[in-house]
Formats: structure tokens, C-alpha cells, sequence
């Protein structure tokens, strides 16, 4: 088992719930789940694809204008940028496709001083009735994940590096 000591100082940070928005349909979804779009924030997006030949996809999509992400690559993965879009290609590392989440990463996989750590988005995800089919270890720092799926079948990982 490979266990991870932090050695940086980051810090994490506890967002509080604002009062009701001044948009109508951000003020019912923090009625509903108890927060708003505003402070949950889940980090970095990117898509994660499973793929077949790792080559040949990042073939395809070079040709699409991605371009290799420096600093990022193994023999079975590689982080692919457009612009502001960010993809990765796994594989035979995971089934299906994945909306990713990086709490602690800015878009260019900077780590960011201030960010909600993945336990306190998973407790607020719960508080909310949502449960993850992956849950972080909460007694741990550093480095953890979660993953939840969404009604239509999506898999969301929130996986934080930091």
C-alpha cells in the first residue's frame, strides 16, 4: 500500500454558506441541497476517457489542436490541452469515461493556496443525500478521492492531488 505524507503547507479552506442568491434558480438549488454553485468549489475540470489504443488517441486528438500537457505522462496515460479544455487518456486503468475534479489544482495544474479540501466536499455532498460509491478516507490530509455517480449514469471522480 503506498502511503503519502504532506509535506506542504497549504491551506485548506472552510467556505461558508451566503445567503440566498439573487438569481432565482442558484437561491432554489441552495434551498434544496443547503449551498449554492458559488462555494462548493470542486477544483480543476477535466474529462478522463478510457481508451483502447492510447496512440492512436492521442493521435485523433492532437489532430483536434490538443497538444501534450508538460510534466504530465506515463505508459499508460497522457494529459492532453486545448485551450482552456482539458482531456485525459487512460489506458486500461479504469472502465468508462469520467467528469474529474481536482480540488487544490488552478487550470494549469498549479496547486492553489486556499481550496476546499475533498473531505469537506465529500461531508457536504452527504449533507446534501448525495453518497459516493468512493469516499475519501476522512481522517487523512493530503492526497485523497471520491467518486459519485450522477442520475443518468455519469461517473464524477473528485480527486485531489494536493
Amino acid at each position: 500500500m503506498r502511503q503519502h505524507v504532506a509535506t506542504t503547507s497549504f491551506k485548506r479552506t472552510t467556505y461558508s454558506d451566503s445567503a440566498a442568491s439573487d438569481k432565482p434558480a442558484e437561491a432554489a438549488v441552495g434551498r434544496i441541497f443547503g449551498m449554492t454553485t458559488t462555494n462548493l468549489p470542486l477544483g480543476n475540470f477535466s474529462v478522463s476517457l478510457s481508451v483502447a489504443d492510447l496512440a492512436a488517441s492521442r493521435a485523433f486528438y492532437e489532430q483536434l489542436g490538443f497538444v501534450l500537457f508538460p510534466g504530465v505522462t506515463a505508459d499508460n496515460m497522457v494529459i492532453l490541452r486545448n485551450g482552456s479544455a482539458t482531456i485525459g487518456l487512460f489506458q486500461g486503468m479504469f472502465e468508462g469515461n469520467l467528469l474529474t475534479f481536482n480540488p487544490g489544482w488552478d487550470e494549469q495544474g498549479a496547486p492553489l493556496e486556499e481550496f476546499l479540501d475533498v473531505r469537506e466536499i465529500q461531508g457536504r455532498l452527504r449533507a446534501a443525500g448525495i453518497r459516493p460509491t468512493l469516499e475519501a478516507d476522512e481522517s487523512g490530509i493530503g492526497p485523497a478521492a471520491l467518486m459519485m455517480t450522477d442520475p443518468d449514469g455519469n461517473v464524477i471522480l473528485i480527486d485531489q492531488h494536493v
